[in-house]
């Protein structure tokens, strides 16, 4: 198994991306710490993964909350001893046009989809930096690297987690951590329901683009 006795961190696996992430790991043989705001889904993905005999531990966790990050890093050195990789998926999606985005709307995504990549970073980099072959993974998006009407808010979250990889990568390569973005387009996710509901049928366009 290509990631026996690995320990990876995955930031908002209860559900979509990050839940599918979770269990592939897990039947690759890594040893799993699911992070969620909601306590039912993220404790629900734990027993998915116990279920195929998987090793899983569950957090409820704020992303955008300092002190909820140091204390996933504290609980997971206490019960798997290290970090191997740190997936730092957690995300909201937020469309407007420009003129009616709030700042209440601005300062919340930014909390979670900046912020929350940041403080992950800030807290669980310098444990895996004590060892070899390890990895970060930043959910960015195309929406990092395109452009689209409503996408200000979102889009702007985005290439911000794309260069601040960028910048942590290189910060941390002298310490054999290698940390890469990925930026997804379309992926069928409760929360590409929400941006069907936004904007119409996004959903069924996309499925005749691909059929």
């Amino acid at each position: 198994m290509r990631l026996e006795n690995k320990v990876a961190i995955i930031t908002g696996g209860g559900t979509g991306i990050g839940k599918e992430t979770a269990l592939l790991f897990a039947k690759e043989g890594a040893k799993i710490v699911i992070t969620d705001i909601n306590k039912e889904s993220g404790s629900q993905a734990v027993k998915d993964i116990q279920a195929n005999g998987g090793e899983a531990l569950f957090i409820q966790h704020d992303v955008s909350n300092e002190d909820d990050w140091k204390r996933v890093a504290n609980e997971t050195i206490k019960t798997f001893g290290k970090v191997d990789i740190l997936f730092n998926n957690a995300g909201i999606y937020i469309i407007k046009p420009l003129a009616e985005i709030e700042l209440a709307d601005w300062n919340r995504l930014m909390s979670i989809n900046v912020t929350g990549v940041f403080l992950g970073m800030k807290h669980i980099m310098p444990l895996m930096a004590k060892q070899n072959k390890v990895s970060v993974i930043n959910a960015s998006s195309i929406a990092g690297l395109t452009g689209a009407p409503g996408h200000v808010l979102y889009g702007a979250s985005k290439g911000a987690v794309r260069i601040m990889t960028k910048d942590a990568a290189m910060e941390y390569a002298p310490y054999g951590v290698r940390v890469i973005s990925i930026h997804p387009g379309y992926i069928d996710t409760g929360m590409a329901d929400y941006a069907s509901e936004v904007s119409g049928s996004l959903k069924e366009e996309l499925g005749k683009s691909l059929f």
